[in-house]
This record gives C-alpha cells, structure tokens and sequence, in this order.
C-alpha cells in the first residue's frame, strides 16, 4: 500500500529509533513478528519482478529501512522467510506495519534512489553516513570578463568552472590564498570591484592583479584565467615551467621587478605542491577509500586526489554496520557519500565490492563518462592505498579512544549534575542583545558524540522587554517547550532533553523554573552555570540547582570542560546569530516597508533623491521624474507615505 513520504528524522530521533530497534524478537514479541510477515506478504502479492527501491514503515509511520532490489517481488519475499533472518532484520520485521514501493527503470538507478532515501529519512536498520556535511569547492566563474576565483558551497548553479571536493573549507581557503598570490586573480564580489577607483590592499600585497582599476589587459588577465584552469586541472608542472621560462626572459631583459614578482607566483606554486601530506604523484584524478573494523566500529578513509595532487583528506565513521559483511558496508557508504559529491572517474578502494561493476553505472551519469572501480594491486596506486589503510585505522583507534574519554566524561557529568542517567539530549540556552536592541534566544543541542548543530534554533525576543534577562529567559522557554508539548506530549521522537543548561545565575535558572511550571513540566532536570564571583574564566564556574544548592568542580576538572565547551558554543551561536541580526537591521532601509517596491526600484529611487527621507518628502511629480521609476511606482511610494491624499 502506498502512502506519502513521511518527514525525515532528525538525528535525536534516530537514537530513539536505535534504542527501540535495540530490544530482541523474544516468545513475547511473536504477534508483532507475524504481524510484519502479514503485512510484508500482502506487499508481495501486488509486486512484479521488476527492479526498485522499498521502504519498511513502523505504526507511527517512520522509515525503518530502504531498500533496492533487482526483482522487487523476490527480494521483498525474502523477508517472509523469518526463520532464515538474522536477529536484526527480525526486530525489523515485527515493527513493520506498512510498505511504501517505488519502481525504477533499472537496478542502477534503483541504487541511486536508495541513497537518496536513506540520506533523507536516515533509518535505524541502513547503514548510515554520519558526516552529511557538503564539501566545499573552488569556483572559477565565467560570467565576468574578469573572472572571479572564490569558494563554493552547495548547489552547482553559477557559470564557471568547479575544482574539488577539497575535505574542508580550510583547505580551500589555504589553496585559494596560493593561487590567489600564483595567478593574482580576483576574489572580490561584482559589486565591490564595480564600485573601486584605487587598488584594494590585496593588490598591494600582490595577490590580485587590480582589474577593477585597469592595471591588467583583459587579454592578459584572460592568460591568468587559462594557466589556472590548467594548474588545478592536472597540468602544474606545465605550469611552472611556464611561469619558470617568463622569469628567466624578464631577468635577461632586466626587467628585475617583473622577474621578482614571477618568482613568487613560482614560490605560490611549489607550496601548493609542497603542502601535499600524501604522495599522489603517477595517480592523476581519483577518489582513494579504505576501511578499517574494530570492536564492532567502522572507519572509511577518503583521499581527494585531482591532478596528481592531494585536496584533503577526511576520515568518515558509518553507523548502524552491526551483523553486515564489510563489503556491503563500504558500498552503501559509497552510494550515500556520491548522493551529492560529483565522483572521480576512477575510484580505488581496499577491497573487492560485489556490486561494484552496478555502483560504476549508477555513478556514470553524475561522473560524466565511464567510472571505473578498482582495488590497486601495484605501483603508486598501491602505495597510495596502503597510505590510506593506515590512515583509516590510526583515524579508527582515535575514535575509539576519544569515546571512550567522553562515554567516562558523560558519566562523570552525570554523577556531578545528580542526573538518573547520562543524559543523551542536552539543550543549552543563552540571551543575547546590546542594551535591549536586537534581542533573541539561542539554544544548542549537544549527544554523546559532540554537537547536533542541525537541531540548533533561535528565537526573536517578541513580548519580553528587551532589557529584562530573566523575562527574555522565560518567553524562550514558554516558546521552545510549548511547541514540544503541542508536537510531542508523549515525548516519543527524542527530541525532549535529559538535560537543561541555562547561561547565567540563579535569576535565569528561576525564570526558566517558572516558565516549565506554568506549563506543567516539572521532570526536566535543569542547572544553571555561572562564572563565579569575579565574573573570570579561570574555572570558578558555580552550579546552581533548582532546590537553591550551589556546587563547583576543580580547575582541571574534564568534566568542567566539557560543560565549559557547552557553555561557549552557545555563546558563540548566540553572537553570532545577534550580530546577524544587527547587520540586517543596519541594512535595512524605510522603502524596505512600502509593498510592491523591490531591491532595483528602491537603487533607483535612492539613487536619485539620496536619502530616504527625501523619497518621503518628495512630491508625485519629483517622484515621476526619477529614472527607471514608472507612474504606478511612482504613485505607489507617494500614496505609502501620504495616505490621506
């Protein structure tokens, strides 16, 4: 039976799922377990041997799992077969309660679909890929005639030429600085080099040839263009040798200055090159994947190798990979993480995948030509692979020895803090505002493995008085847990705390106590952390406790970090999202109120009286007369600010 998409989990939630899937099929659970089968069976009934992706879906209507198949009537059957299921497709089973069945025109892009579900809905019983962040690129636009080199994000919609995936911003911003000072491209906005009658500082310090102000042909900068687009399209040392023979001609015509200055484009280049940790020479373009299993933990190892040289690398840890054989593992690793990242035309990885040969036709399209898949056996790719293999299992003993140390730190907290358990969800919240101005709340979610940042929220300070901290306080919480009462009063998706941390002293911890007891929640432990008498930051932080207690922890405590580290994201956050605020409300302007009037007729209007209040002061025909603003604009922004004729 087919129903709509439900609306994907967040990771709170995939806890709870976790915890639920946890618990075993015992003699108990066999109503629920013939259930599922009954259910599944009906499915089977309506399918045909065609290839497609199907989905388990629980009483409450949430994914537990998505798969791809071949012949969806055979594969699906499959799981009517219990007494040949392992434990965990049988938990998985007797919570089914309804199947969702999409058909696709082949088996490969049945493996696409199936990424793409389980990145959205993220089920407890798919192998799932932790790290969703997107990867950050280097863009060089072609939508200027003189073109832009910058940092990209996201959505591949601007004209231009795109360079990665780079494993982290640092690291593009690291090569966008060398190639900056190799190419002396511009990295400004449209607008900022359109508005330039002087060179701007980057000129001076010889990272930007200045064509906002003529100091370059177009011709010339179009040859920067070009040496650029072969140097991070593989041919660096074509490249240098280029840039090698230009200094030695300026040198013989004593044109030293020009000579000095391609002898630091020379430097730029052999940096870029020499910052390279791993040796990729011989390997050209390609992706490099290892993996390591220990005490039932996964680690994949990527490398990022373009042009022979190394964009980064970045170690992932997939979850939910108990009971499965390593090589599914790392094949669904790879279908999630090529959901969104373009994928090398060759991809080496430590071992040989099953359904490789079907992975490389999935990844055809999206790869623009044929993708080969590969486990090297000698020469540079070899050692390059065996680089990674150590890599992923240091990566793999870090992990295993960081979660240790905080699995210890989390119960320690626990202990401090006199919580029934260690606390899976802990919510933080802070103020922030300028003398009133601006104000908003802010609150940070962090799990046993670190920050959820994508259950972080704010809220516009709306009925409080913006100069009274603890009223602030209050209609956060009144806002925050009158939503989760209205959604969740069963408190069932895991997105209820097991802890409240509130930034400041007994007044906030007071209020935000009050705010709860109004709406009749009275089992959520709440602490309040202050910074001590003399307001330092030398770890005198004092607790407060709801029953008017007051405890600290010793200077060098971990635990204090840990809640120390709490404390200051949500500072950060809260800044952060402040000055946004500000920023915005220091841009806006009074024409942003009048309706119908978009950003290039309020230019336009600005641009021709100067001032805001000139527009209001101005007469219709004064109005009329601005360029680029017609009769009905014209009449619309004279009736805005004279209502009354």
């Amino acid at each position: 039976m087919a129903r709509p998409p439900a609306t994907p989990p967040d990771r709170d939630t995939e806890r709870f799922h976790e915890e639920r899937a946890a618990t075993t099929v015992r003699g108990s659970d066999r109503p629920d377990l013939e259930r599922g089968v009954a259910v599944i069976r009906e499915t089977v009934q309506t399918l045909k041997p065609k290839p497609g992706v199907y989905r388990m879906l629980d009483a409450r209507g949430d994914v537990l799992y998505v798969g791809k198949a071949r012949a969806l009537r055979n594969r699906v059957a499959n799981y009517t077969q219990v007494d040949r299921l392992p434990n965990r497709l049988r938990r998985m089973v007797s919570q089914t309660r309804e199947m969702t069945i999409v058909t696709t025109n082949s088996e490969a892009e049945a493996l696409l679909l199936e990424a793409q579900l389980i990145k959205r809905f993220r089920p407890p019983y798919n192998v799932l890929l932790r790290d969703d962040k997107s990867f950050p690129f280097i863009l060089l636009r072609s939508d200027h005639d003189f073109p832009r080199i910058q940092k990209h994000r996201g959505a591949r919609k601007a004209k231009g030429n795109y360079y990665g995936p780079f494993a982290s911003a640092g690291s593009v911003n690291t090569t966008i600085n060398a190639l900056q000072k190799l190419f002396l491209l511009r990295s400004c906005n449209d607008g900022f080099m359109a508005r330039r009658d002087r060179p701007c500082l980057l000129y001076q310090i010889r990272r930007c040839s200045a064509p906002c102000v003529d100091r370059i042909s177009q011709d010339d900068y179009a040859e920067l263009v070009r040496q650029a687009k072969d140097f991070l399209g593989g041919k660096s040392s074509a490249v240098q040798r280029e840039i090698e023979a230009q200094m030695h001609a300026a040198a013989e015509a004593l044109d030293f200055e020009r000579a000095a200055m391609l002898r630091d484009r020379l430097r730029a280049a052999t940096f870029i090159q020499g910052s390279q940790a791993i040796n990729a020479e011989g390997v050209g373009n390609a992706d490099v994947f290892a993996m390591a299993v220990k005490g039932g933990q996964v680690a994949v190892q990527a490398f990022f190798i373009r042009g022979g040289q190394n964009w980064g690398h970045r170690a992932f840890f997939p979850s939910h990979t108990d009971g499965l054989a390593e090589e599914e593992v790392l094949t669904s690793f790879l279908a999630q993480f090529y959901e969104e990242v373009p994928p090398a035309r060759l991809i080496l990885v430590d071992r040989q995948l099953p359904e490789a040969d079907l992975l490389a036709e999935a990844l055809h399209e999206s790869a623009g030509g044929k993708v080969e898949i590969s486990v090297p056996q000698r020469g540079d790719r070899r050692r390059l692979m065996e680089q990674a293999q150590r890599n992923a299992a240091e990566a793999l003993e870090r992990r295993m020895a960081e979660s240790g140390t905080r699995a210890r730190v989390m119960r320690e907290l626990a202990e401090f803090l006199e919580l029934p358990d260690v606390p899976q969800r802990i919510e933080v919240y802070d103020n922030s505002h300028i003398q009133g101005t601006n104000a908003l709340g802010a609150m940070i979610v962090a799990g046993p493995d670190g920050f959820v940042k994508g259950q972080y929220r704010k809220w516009n300070i709306k009925a409080a008085q913006t100069d009274d901290d603890f009223g602030m306080m209050r209609e956060v919480m009144t806002r925050r847990f009158g939503k989760a009462q209205e959604e969740d009063p069963d408190r069932e998706s895991g997105t209820w705390p097991d802890l409240v941390l509130i930034d400041g002293g007994k007044g906030q911890l007071n209020a935000v106590k009050d705010a709860l007891s109004e709406l009749g929640i009275e089992d959520v432990p709440l602490i309040a952390i202050a910074k001590g008498p003399h307001h330092g930051r030398e770890g005198r932080e004092v607790f407060h406790f709801p029953d008017g207690r007051e405890k600290m922890l010793a200077v060098n405590s971990p635990v204090l970090f840990h809640l120390q580290n709490l404390r200051d994201e949500v500072h950060r956050f809260a800044i952060g999202a402040h000055r946004a605020k500000r920023s915005r409300a220091i841009t806006a302007s009074p024409l942003d109120e009048i309706p119908g009037i978009g950003p290039a007729r309020k230019r336009a209007l600005l641009l021709h009286f100067g001032t805001a209040g000139k527009v209001r002061a101005a007469s219709l025909d004064d109005l009329q007369r601005a360029p680029g603003v017609s009769a009905a604009v014209a009449q619309t922004v004279y009736d805005f600010y004279h209502p009354n004729g």
